[in-house]
């Protein structure tokens, strides 16, 4: 993921994030948790019912621009090209939502001869969103496919994302993996919070498996 985004980053190019649920955003916020100096990192959430009108303001929003959103289009997309001129890693996320008109809007701001942008479209079903506009899936430069985190993946990946869990030995974040995660980050994320309160409200409280087999009530659905 790290070199897929880097080698984008150099070339100003496009990358696409997809695979199962639940892990595609954590390993992208990873690899740009060090970005080169003089480079800035813009999240863009897709709104549910995505329009251009709505992309727009998502991505006005995500820059966080001084004063009101302009009342006209072309006043908000010279705002956005402004400050997209600035080297930047534009991540769109749940980009699977994306219509066609969406995705021309985005284009156009990555192909405005003012701005220096690296575009990274995330989420499930990315990759098929993409197949409805052929002339930028065929300018994307990585396919980054994420699974689901394997058995081994698993410890590395859980005590990197929280200190809470550096606590906790290794033979235990396997069984909580197997008995409630099944590899997906989301549900790790989840349970990391419910934990988190519980040690916090709880008196005498601590990381056992008693204590995670109600949290994990919490966080899986029932069968």
């Amino acid at each position: 993921m790290a070199e897929a985004v880097g080698q984008a980053m150099a070339t100003q190019g496009a990358v696409c994030v997809f695979g199962d649920p639940g892990r595609k955003t954590a390993a992208v916020r990873m690899a740009l948790s060090e970005v080169p100096p003089g480079w800035k990192v813009t999240w863009a959430p897709v709104p549910v019912r995505p329009s251009v009108a709505g992309m727009r303001r998502a991505v006005f929003d995500a820059l966080a621009l001084a004063g009101r959103f302009p009342h006209t289009s072309a006043l908000a997309d010279a705002a956005v090209a402004e400050a997209l001129g600035e080297a930047r890693v534009l991540v769109v996320d749940e980009a699977q939502r994306l219509s066609v008109p969406c995705l021309e809007y985005l284009q156009s701001l990555w192909d405005h001869p003012g701005t220096r942008i690296t575009l990274v479209l995330c989420g499930a079903g990315s990759e098929r969103a993409l197949s409805r506009l052929p002339q930028l899936a065929s300018r994307i430069g990585a396919w980054q496919e994420v699974p689901r985190l394997a058995a081994a993946e698993v410890a590395p990946a859980v005590t990197g994302f929280h200190p809470l869990w550096r606590t906790v030995p290794a033979p235990d974040l396997t069984w909580i993996d197997q008995s409630c995660a099944h590899g997906t980050f989301h549900t790790w994320a989840a349970l990391t919070a419910h934990l988190q309160n519980a040690l916090l409200t709880t008196a005498d409280a601590s990381v056992d498996r008693a204590l995670l087999r109600r949290l994990f009530k919490r966080v899986a659905p029932p069968l």
